[in-house]
Formats: structure tokens, sequence, C-alpha cells
């Protein structure tokens, strides 16, 4: 019996084993079906997707997360300088002005030098930026153009950043705010005070650069400056010889002597102040020393020529005997 008992044990085993490997195959071969199918349906929406990624850049961006900005959603800068000579100043900045106007922006400043044949004028520009390279052809074809310089600066990455840190600030201020009702004591409504005000400076400064950045994205700016036929510029070529450099000498020694000069007007209220007095006093005691000589000191010999002489005898004078030593 109890060898029966083993072998129906045994079988029963290996029946129970071999029921769980075709349950296992069963479901393996039915994850890899849907695997599969989800492959294939991945694979179905892929060229739906494909030509919104090729216009974004392609998969590079899309997997970077990159955000999908075309050139004309891109803030960017531009800002231009041009030089223009011609026949009349006025009538040329008169036809700027108008083009500007025209095109729906306005002029940031305007001077003029008005010398006939010398004048010159600077203008500076404000102008939409979707008429900007409109704007600045039309600027071109007042005169013969010197010289034309086009600056751009690419803010979109600057632009994002702002909007994402006032987001966030405005959530800050909104939560001290919150914090500040619920305040119960002086000390804690006297400190989220404070600190709802620090979350409010802050705010009012990012607001005020993202400002200015849309300012300066709506409204390019152009730095126009006409001439008169006669006008020389700092880009013409620099004259040599050595009337030039007497010239330029000249004017570097009148410059030094005017300066010398200026000091030296800048330092006689000084020296009159100052001087006067000190001379006078110089003056009085130089009298005082010689009205009052100095006395001659005791037990010194007198001078010669000053005091009783003894008296000269005339003659030969005797001879002095000589010592004569003890015996």
């Amino acid at each position: 019996m109890d060898v029966r008992d083993r072998r129906h044990r045994v079988v029963l085993v290996a029946a129970l084993v071999a029921t769980l490997a075709v349950g296992g195959c069963s479901a393996s071969g039915g994850g890899d079906e849907a695997t599969s199918a989800a492959g294939a349906g991945t694979a179905e929406q892929g060229p739906a997707v494909a030509p919104d990624q090729a216009g974004a850049g392609g998969p590079a961006a899309a997997g970077t997360g990159a955000p999908n900005l075309q050139v004309e959603q891109r803030s960017i800068i531009y800002t231009g300088t041009m030089l223009v000579r011609v026949d009349d100043v006025d009538a040329a900045a008169r036809s700027a002005v108008a083009a500007v106007t025209a095109a729906g922006g306005f002029v940031g400043g305007d001077q003029r030098t008005s010398v006939d044949s010398d004048a010159r004028a600077e203008l500076s520009l404000r102008v939409p930026a979707a008429r900007f390279t409109g704007i600045v052809d039309e600027l071109a074809g007042l005169g013969r153009q010197e010289r034309r310089e086009i600056r751009t600066e690419d803010v979109t990455e600057e632009t994002i950043d702002l909007d994402a840190r006032i987001t966030t600030q405005r959530a800050r201020v909104e939560s001290g705010r919150k914090l500040l009702a619920r305040a119960t004591t002086i000390s804690d409504l006297v400190s989220l005070e404070g600190e709802l005000a620090k979350r409010e400076a802050d705010l009012a400064s990012l607001e005020a650069k993202k400002r200015r950045l849309a300012d300066l994205t709506a409204l390019s700016t152009i730095t126009l400056t006409l001439l008169g036929p006669d006008v020389s510029t700092a880009d013409e070529e620099t004259e040599l010889g050595f009337t030039v450099g007497l010239s330029g000498g000249w004017k570097v020694f009148l410059a030094s002597m005017t300066l010398l000069l200026t000091v030296l007007g800048a330092l006689l209220p000084w020296l009159v102040v100052l001087g006067v007095p000190l001379g006078v006093l110089l003056v009085l005691l130089r009298r005082r020393r010689r009205r009052n000589p100095p006395a001659a000191p005791v037990g010194a010999a007198p001078p010669p020529g000053v005091g009783p002489q003894p008296p000269q005898v005339s003659g030969a004078q005797p001879p002095v005997p000589a010592t004569r030593s003890a015996p």
C-alpha cells in the first residue's frame, strides 16, 4: 500500500508540474502577442506624429523635451545702426519720421545740427519688429548708404524662464497672504507682513523685467544718422604728414596750456589769501633782525681794533736772558 501511495503521489506531482509548464508557455505567448500588438499600434501611430516632429526639428527635439518654437514664436530683439549721406538732411529726416510713423512706430530721440551742407541729424526710431526689415530698406533709400549694422538677440529662453518664475512667485505671494490672514499673534503678524512684502517686491521686479523684454521684442530700435554732403566721418582715411603732425601738436599744446591756466586760476585765490599775510610776516621779521643785532657772548676776545691797545716802544728790544740750569 505504501508503495502504491508513493507512486500515486509522484504521478500527481508530475501531472501538476506539466500543467503549470503548459500554462506558463501560454501566458508567455499571450504576452508576446500583446507586446507585438502594442508595438504594431505604436508603429501605426508613428507616421501620424512624424510630420509635427519634423516641423519642430525632428525626433531629436522631441526626445530632449525642448519647446516647439518656430521663428515666428521666438522672442528676438532687433537693433540696427545706419549711416546715410543725403543732400538735404532736414527733408530726409522728415521722410524717415513719416515712414516710421506710418509703420506704427515712433521717434525715441532726435538730434539735429543744421548748418547748410555740414548738417547732421541723429534719429532713434522705434518700429514694430514685423516691419523692421522693410523700414531699414526704406531708410537706406533716402540717400547714399555708407554703413549698416544689424544685430539680433534671442531672448526666448529668458522669457520662458521669467514666465515660470513669475508664476511661482505669484503662488508664493498668495500663500503668504493666506498665512497672514490666519495669523493670531502680533509677532506672527509682523514676520508674515515682512515676508509678504519681500515676496511682492520680488514679484514686481520680475514683472518689470518681463515688461522690458516685451517692449524690446515688440518694438525694434533703429539708430539712423543722416549726414550732409560735406560732413566728414571718423571712417575716412587718416591724414599723415608734417603739417598734420604740427597741427595735432599745436592742438595738444593749447589744450595743455588751457589745463595749466585752469589749475593756476583755481589756486590763485588760495595764494592770495595765504601768501600775502605770510609775505608781510617775513618782511617784518627781517626788519626786526636788522634793528636788533645779536649781542656778543661774555668772555669772548674783542675783535682787533676794538678796546685799549698796549703802547708801542720804538727802538730795538733788549735780548731776553736765557734761563740757566741749576748746578
